[in-house]
């Protein structure tokens, strides 16, 4: 993955909003915005609140892509983003291939437990939000952004 300090990861879920993920793992730097092709994106993955949370789910079709947002990451800092996302638990880890803008890169992400998969979830708001911000602020194409905007969310009490 490259210098052994620091890691190459892909967020594609609430992840991709700087501020959030700096929260969580401080030293976080946005390297710029690469798309998984084969993928969709989907927001079937159990959350421990019930809800649903991001997911890439590969299709089959080179045609689709999950765009998301590359980050460098302190080595130091990644047992604590993997407690977070629950690595183990709700979450596998994977090594991807990114398409970015001048070329592709490697870079390790979160792809959720087949038996934490339930297509009947819906994202709460405020996880939505996350999702939108990041989108945003990072300037994923407008489409794909739109898309994001069009999930219906859970109810919330």
């Amino acid at each position: 993955m490259g210098c052994d300090d620091a890691y190459t990861y892909f967020a594609y879920g609430s992840n991709m909003s700087s501020r959030r993920l700096r929260q969580r793992t401080p030293s976080a730097k946005a390297l710029g915005i690469g798309r998984l092709p084969g993928h969709t994106l989907r927001w079937h993955k159990l959350g421990r609140d019930g809800s649903g949370k991001c997911d890439i789910a590969e299709s089959g079709e080179q045609a689709d892509g999950v765009w998301g947002v590359l980050y460098r990451i302190a080595l130091a800092e990644k047992p604590l983003l993997d407690r977070i996302e629950g690595l183990g638990i709700g979450y596998d880890e994977e090594e991807v291939r990114v398409e970015t803008s001048d070329g592709s890169r490697a870079a390790l992400t979160y792809r959720a437990k087949p038996d934490r998969i339930d297509a009947q979830l819906r994202p709460l708001a405020g996880y939505k939000r996350y999702v939108l911000l990041g989108a945003r602020e990072h300037g994923l194409p407008a489409a794909y952004v739109s898309a994001i905007e069009r999930v219906s969310v859970a109810f919330e009490v």
